[in-house]
């Protein structure tokens, strides 16, 4: 049987990619509701939502465990992954959103679209940056590195003289 991961046409990913978006999706609505009951002073009920917005996150982590299994991951392919969705969000996803939202004249929609597609950018143009300099840095390692491997080498050769 071959391994789906990092396939994005295998039904296992798209599925556990559902799981992941809907598990997410839970923890916050149940925050939110918590928010809600705490603010109108149903602290009791405000407890529960919270307990099982924790219980919802556990879930997503465990699908996130198989999306992106740990073995597989680099600070740098956490980052690629990370300035992909971003692109994505305010390239495609909020734009085509946006559309609608104007076309049914939901201005309130669309100015929040319109945020969202701002800090998107900014969130892939900073990811990007910590990702360049991530590269500039290990660069600099590697010479380092490769002074110390050169060093050690001649020290070998003389003493196999």
């Amino acid at each position: 049987m071959s391994n789906p991961i990092h396939n994005p046409a295998s039904p296992t990913i798209k599925n556990l990619e559902a799981a992941f978006a809907g598990e997410s999706m839970a923890h916050i609505k149940y925050r939110y509701f918590a928010k809600l009951c705490r603010a109108m002073g149903d602290e009791a009920t405000a407890a529960v939502f919270e307990a099982t917005a924790e219980q919802e996150i556990l879930h997503a982590f465990g699908h996130a465990d198989l999306l992106f299994p740990k073995a597989n991951m680099t600070p740098a392919k956490a980052l690629q992954f990370a300035i992909e969705g971003e692109t994505y969000e305010y390239t495609e996803m909020y734009p085509s959103f946006r559309n609608a939202a104007v076309a049914e004249g939901h201005s309130a929609a669309v100015a929040e679209i319109d945020q969202q597609i701002a800090e998107s950018k900014e969130h892939a143009e900073l990811f990007k940056a910590v990702l360049e300099k991530a590269a500039r840095r290990f660069a600099a390692l590697a010479k380092v590195e490769e002074r110390h491997a050169n060093h050690y080498q001649a020290v070998l050769d003389k003493l196999s003289a």
